[in-house]
């Protein structure tokens, strides 16, 4: 048996959200067939003990003998070394662009960064250059506010909108023509998600209906009922197989996408839900609430397993970090959470915004967490400390969305009046 490591530096692709998984991939020849298998180091940090752990690989993978310590250890620590990368990064304001002639709904980035999109109150979708702030291209043809923005990363070659005009566009990013109006809603679609294939984009609606749409034919596929309010909140699962819709009658419901078919319906929360999704293994579903709690639940069979609590608000967003370790929630009490999946405990508080917290991620390296605020600002913690180790400040208006690219080292922030920020990261003394 033959048996060759190599590095792996870039995602595996599990999802249409960003992932950033680290580890190394054997590959062997046994019986003249070439095989690989993958050994994730989740937990890596850049103070990890590179001799004790490959001790512990193998102990349980015989594919690492002795006479390959060494190669794997040298791999590691360069893993170790893209993550001390990451470690020193500031940020620093790039661009200040006044995107539309009415105030923003929404902002969304590419995966490598190098363009986002904007919607607005006038019935418009912008494409940007995010290195030159070049406006690429104006998407036309809605008659009401676009709300929903999505670009299909990985693949970013198209993107999607949906409107109070009850309808949905599938457009290209590279000429900003229309591919499909998706009509069939009864009200205001106000979420929307592609699946990590890019072959299904659902939309979530006011009408208390999610539909999902055949990209290539521009056909309806499946409409999802069964919730009886408002859908606000709607994902695909990291494997493209399930879609979970949070809706306003306090419940999350799971759907399969290759049937339609409802697998069970959530329900705990005693108010509106603001956010439910899966993390990367599929394993667990988070779902925030307006009753001040997240829950946690098996995905399997749709127990909950941990109520999160502390917050003395509703919660307005929540996430889970790449590896699905962590779970951060954002509340309207100014303050956001850590918390161990796991154990289901509060690691850290986030405290030092002057307003409520709309919006939460986890850079991909899971050492960091953004959140923007009703205070005007947005801000960059350690994810483990609770440390502030920045504050964005420049809005003259609240940040009601933010997100982190691909690699980590470009945010963008929108902010209620007409005004997007790009900021770039440099290594420290760069």
């Amino acid at each position: 048996m033959v048996c060759f490591i190599f590095l792996v530096l870039q995602c595996l692709r599990l999802s249409s959200s960003w992932c950033h998984l680290q580890g190394i991939m054997l590959e062997y020849e046994k019986s003249g067939e070439l095989r690989t298998k993958s050994i994730d180091l989740l937990n890596l940090s850049s103070s990890t003990d590179v001799n004790a752990l490959v001790e512990e690989i193998q102990k349980a993978e015989p594919l690492i003998t002795a006479s390959r310590s060494d190669l794997v250890k040298l791999l590691i620590q360069r893993l170790q070394d893209k993550l001390r990368q990451h470690s020193n990064h500031k940020f620093y304001l790039f661009k200040v662009l006044r995107a539309h002639i009415l105030p923003l709904t929404n902002v969304a980035l590419n995966k490598s960064g190098s363009c986002f999109i904007t919607g607005s109150y006038d019935r418009t979708c912008k494409v940007w250059d995010t290195a030159s702030g070049e406006e690429l291209h104006t998407l036309e043809g809605h008659r009401n506010v676009v709300y929903a923005i999505a670009f299909n990363n990985p693949y970013g070659d198209k993107i999607a909108t949906g409107s109070f005009d009850k309808t949905c566009k599938l457009w290209s990013v590279e000429t900003g023509k229309c591919y499909h109006t998706f009509r069939g809603h009864t009200a205001e679609i106000v979420c929307l998600s592609f699946n990590p294939q890019s072959t299904l984009v659902a939309t979530g609606s006011m009408d208390t209906t999610a539909k999902l749409w055949d990209i290539q034919s521009g056909e309806e596929v499946f409409t999802l009922t069964g919730h009886s309010a408002e859908i606000i909140s709607l994902s695909f699962n990291t494997s493209g197989k399930r879609i979970i819709t949070g809706s306003f009658d306090h419940t999350v419901a799971v759907w399969e996408a290759d049937t339609g078919r409802k697998v069970y319906t959530l329900i705990g929360h005693c108010a509106e839900i603001s956010s439910a999704l899966s993390n990367w293994d599929c394993s667990l579903i988070v779902t925030g609430s307006m009753d001040k709690t997240c829950m946690l639940w098996d995905a399997t069979n749709g127990k909950c397993v941990a109520t999160l609590t502390g917050h003395d608000d509703e919660i307005l967003d929540s996430c889970f970090d790449y590896t699905g370790k962590l779970i951060a929630t954002a509340s309207a009490d100014g303050t956001a959470r850590v918390f161990s999946a796991a154990t289901r405990k509060c690691i850290t508080k986030l405290e030092g915004h002057e307003g409520e917290i709309s919006k939460i991620s986890f850079n991909p390296q899971g050492n960091h967490i953004l959140t923007g605020s009703a205070d005007k600002t947005a801000r960059i913690w350690d994810a483990q400390t609770g440390q502030c180790l920045q504050v964005l400040e420049g809005h003259t208006d609240e940040i009601f969305s933010c997100a982190f690219n691909y690699k980590g080292n470009i945010i963008i922030t929108g902010m209620g009046e007409r005004n997007t920020y790009t900021w770039f990261s440099f290594l420290v003394g760069y």
